[in-house]
Order: structure tokens, then C-alpha cells, then sequence
């Protein structure tokens, strides 16, 4: 393994000129499925600080309503890149939702989606749709890790099964995400940087930090040269071609507190 990768936290240079942080959500910001206050906290001091704070995560955009009014963050970006939500300027809970696809191609997509879906779960031993299935508009997701344990093979049969059908498809810490289109975690940030700051991500790469915890984060760990793990990557090590090039001594929410902490010494 190169020594440019996976290196302590303390070893990562802040950027003078850092411009935010870029970060997972669930095993990320989260710690047994919730975001403690001591995280919202770190996410409001480097707000304070002045610096942005958007979550990208494969979780819903239902789901994420609530976190998105409550959470010192500039938007949530969810279902891996396909729609994100920020709130309205100058208004405390009104939120505004985005999407990368026209509302034609979203809901032609949704429909081909719920059919992968019941493939899925009619040909895969003890594959469920995720519980916050409700929410998704841009994908679906089968649980994995969250209220259900699935074997690696069976993981492995639903990616096989959605790709088969055309889908991108990515295993979270908790969760198998299947789409159709071109977006995911990286063109998400690309987007959402774009619309919300009039900022080039690739021209200004050097100035964001990346944290997330899984295989799901892997475009994330490849492309940003800041790019962090909270300890629990550990797990998912053996999946990884592309890891961190950094990783916190802390797991889950811990861990994005202790990153938060190191930019903030430093800045």
C-alpha cells in the first residue's frame, strides 16, 4: 500500500485558502444511526469559522428534509449526487429542492427502477428494499448493514442484477444504491459547487477536504487530494482500489469531529 494513502490525520496540511468540507453522512456524521449534538456542533463551529459544510450522501432526499432545515450545512446533496436541497436565502426552514435530470427523465427512470427493485428482491434471498424507500425520488436502495445482514455474495447479486439492467450501482456502509444517469457522489459535488458558490471543484480541488467511510466514497478518496476516513473505513479496506489518502484515529461521528478540530487549529 503507498504511504501516500491512509496516512495519520495529523499529517494532513490545511490550506491556508481552504474553502469547505466536503462529507459523507451515514458511519460518517453519524454514530449507531444518529447524528449526535457534539457533530452538529463541530459542523456549526466551521460553519462560524467560514468555511462550507455540504453532506453528499446515497440516503434519500425525504429523509433528508429535516437534517437539511436543521443542520448548520449550505445544502445536502442526496441519492448519490441526483438532488440536493438548500434553503431559501435569507429564510430559516423553507427549502428549495434541485435535480440534475428534468422531471420527464426522473419520473421515466423511477418507473424502470421500481422494476429492478422487485427483480431484486424476488431474486436475491432476503433482499429487502430499504426502509426510507419512501423518500427516493432519482434511486433505489436495498439494506444491507442497516436493519438487515446480507452475505458479501448476496451484495455482490444485487450490483450484478442492477447492472445488468443498465443502473449504476454502489454499496454504502449500510445500503445498495442502484440509478440511472451520469450523476454520483463526484458529479454531486461538482454540481452543487457550481450552482451554489459559482466555484470550479476540479479548479479549486486543493482548497475542499473529503471525509466518508465506504465504497461509496471511493470517487471521492480517487479525485480530492484532502481526502479523509473516519477509522471505521477499516471495514471496507479489502473493497477499496482507491482509498484515503488520510484516516482519523476516531470512528463514525468522532471522526469528523477530530478532522473538524484539526482544520480549525489550523486555520
Amino acid at each position: 500500500m503507498s504511504q501516500e494513502f491512509l496516512r495519520p490525520l495529523s499529517e494532513l496540511p490545511v490550506p491556508a485558502n481552504l474553502l469547505g468540507v466536503l462529507t459523507d453522512i451515514d458511519d460518517t456524521l453519524t454514530t449507531e444511526g444518529v447524528v449526535p449534538e457534539h457533530v452538529v456542533a463541530a459542523i456549526a463551529r466551521l460553519k462560524k469559522a467560514g468555511l462550507k459544510v455540504v453532506p453528499i450522501t446515497g440516503r434519500p432526499v425525504g429523509w433528508s428534509v429535516p437534517f437539511a432545515q436543521a443542520w448548520p450545512v449550505d445544502a445536502i446533496v442526496a441519492e448519490n449526487g441526483a438532488v440536493a436541497l438548500r434553503r431559501h436565502a435569507g429564510e430559516d426552514s423553507a427549502l428549495e429542492k434541485l435535480y440534475q435530470q428534468d422531471d420527464a427523465t426522473r419520473a421515466a427512470n423511477f418507473a424502470r427502477m421500481q422494476q429492478v427493485l422487485a427483480e431484486v428482491e424476488a431474486r436475491v434471498p432476503g433482499a429487502s428494499r430499504a426502509t426510507d424507500s419512501a423518500g427516493r425520488e432519482c434511486d433505489i436502495a436495498v439494506d444491507h448493514s442497516e436493519f438487515t445482514q446480507m452475505a458479501q455474495a448476496d451484495i455482490d447479486a444485487c450490483v450484478a442484477i442492477m447492472k445488468a439492467a443498465g443502473m449504476n450501482a454502489t454499496v454504502s456502509s449500510i445500503h445498495i444504491n442502484g440509478w440511472f444517469g451520469e450523476h454520483n457522489k463526484l458529479e454531486g459535488a461538482r454540481w452543487i459547487v457550481k450552482a451554489l458558490f459559482g466555484l470550479d471543484l476540479d479548479a479549486t480541488l486543493d482548497r475542499w477536504v473529503y471525509i466518508g467511510d465506504s465504497t461509496n466514497d471511493q470517487l471521492m478518496f480517487e479525485h480530492m487530494p484532502h481526502s479523509v476516513g473516519v477509522a471505521n473505513i477499516a471495514r471496507f479496506v479489502p473493497q477499496l482500489q482507491h482509498l484515503p489518502r488520510y484516516v482519523t484515529q476516531a470512528e463514525r461521528g468522532d471522526g469528523f469531529v477530530e478532522l473538524a478540530e484539526h482544520l480549525l487549529q489550523q486555520k
